[in-house]
């Protein structure tokens, strides 16, 4: 039988970008050579700020359609500090990718590797392992810039508008309570906390009355609530009690950045972007253009968004073959930083993008997932 062949959109856009998705890349096809049963074909499209600056457009023409009909987009990063519109905000072609494709459901883990720093000086900060799963196409993010949604008086004044409606809401609390299942299932907690500000905003109290709705169909998975403020604070007391936290778009900006540095930094910051049709995979940390093409990036949060993609391509299809290499990568990082053969520069160590590249391609040669 043939191996199942599938499409893969790269977008490299930005500083670091290149860098990571070319370590990405390398360990995506080591893994993918060990389990076999697959075949994954790349097609490299451009966006970004530098892509802007030389064209004046923010995506290469086609490159949106193209995208949709791939079977997933793997993206570097987008940005330039001295690239910007007129009115100061960023060239964001990804965003508008988010609503072209309807990606409501923002996956960011969180978690702790061995012998890497611990910003938490209480021993239980090893055990942290949990998800922000943020709303990504509405939210406050409805009036981002791209969008060209806000209302703007003169100079005096600008409105912001905050959107939340019940057919993306109970699509993004479905996608929580089934994510808590398939951890819980794996060894998890099996925990949902629906993170709002419900005692202020109306939309946020309609956000978590639809959580409720949506619970009583999943009577396994416990339910529970933390106002957001008092979320930013628990994850600094008590991070590793916490498995899937669902919120506005916003606030899973925010908190999912602070959850990167309480395992090391953004270096580890993985990022899946989920519709029902499509996914996005991206590393949530910026371009870096300071050390582009120096050696000197992590490219890990990359390999760990190529191996989120690879899993929901395993689940999508229905084919084994691509999950078991996402698992395949998964224990080659922990079994990489358990055995200090992982050691990024980012954390004070002493391997180049390339080296930790190859160190852990040897690492995946040599794994049995789990």
């Amino acid at each position: 039988m043939a191996d199942r062949k599938f499409h893969i959109a790269v977008i490299r856009g930005d500083g670091i970008g290149g860098d990571v998705i070319d370590a990405a890349i390398a360990v995506v096809e080591a893994a993918r050579r060990r389990i076999g049963g697959f075949t994954l074909e790349y097609e490299e499209l451009h966006a970004g700020a530098g892509y802007f600056r030389e064209t004046g457009q923010d995506i290469a023409p086609g490159a949106e359609v193209a995208a949709g009909a791939a079977d997933a987009i793997l993206l570097g990063a987008i940005g330039l500090p001295g690239v910007r519109h007129p009115d100061g905000t960023e060239i964001s072609p990804h965003l508008r990718l988010r609503e072209r494709f309807q990606l409501y459901a923002g996956v960011r883990p969180v978690k702790a590797y061995p012998n890497t720093p611990q910003r938490l000086a209480d021993p239980r900060a090893a055990e942290i392992d949990f998800v922000v799963l943020r709303e990504s196409t509405e939210g406050l993010f409805y009036s981002a810039a791209v969008h060209d949604r806000s209302e703007v008086i003169g100079d005096t004044e600008v409105r912001e508008t905050l959107r939340i409606t019940r057919a993306t809401t109970e699509k993004l609390h479905d996608f929580a309570f089934r994510l808590a299942g398939k951890r819980k299932a794996r060894g998890g907690k099996g925990r949902v906390t629906c993170v709002d500000k419900a005692n202020v905003f109306r939309s946020m109290a309609f956000f978590r009355k639809i959580f409720d709705e949506r619970a009583a169909a999943f009577p396994d998975i416990e339910a529970s609530y933390n106002y957001v403020d008092a979320q930013a604070l628990d994850l600094i007391r008590k991070p590793w009690e916490f498995d899937v936290l669902v919120m506005e778009n916003m606030f899973g900006d925010i908190l999912s950045d602070l959850g990167g540095g309480l395992v090391g930094g953004m270096g580890m910051a993985a990022c899946a972007e989920i519709g029902d049709e499509h996914g996005l995979f991206q590393s949530a940390h910026g371009s870096a253009p300071d050390i582009a093409g120096r050696d000197m990036a992590n490219p890990l949060a990359a390999v760990l968004s190529a191996g989120l993609m690879l899993d929901w391509l395993g689940e999508r299809s229905g084919q084994a073959a691509p999950a078991e290499a996402a698992r395949l990568i998964d224990a080659a990082v922990e079994a990489g930083f358990a055995a200090n053969r992982l050691r990024p520069m980012e954390f004070g160590g002493d391997q180049g993008t390339r080296a930790l590249t190859a160190e852990l391609v040897e690492i995946v040669r040599a794994t049995v997932a789990v």
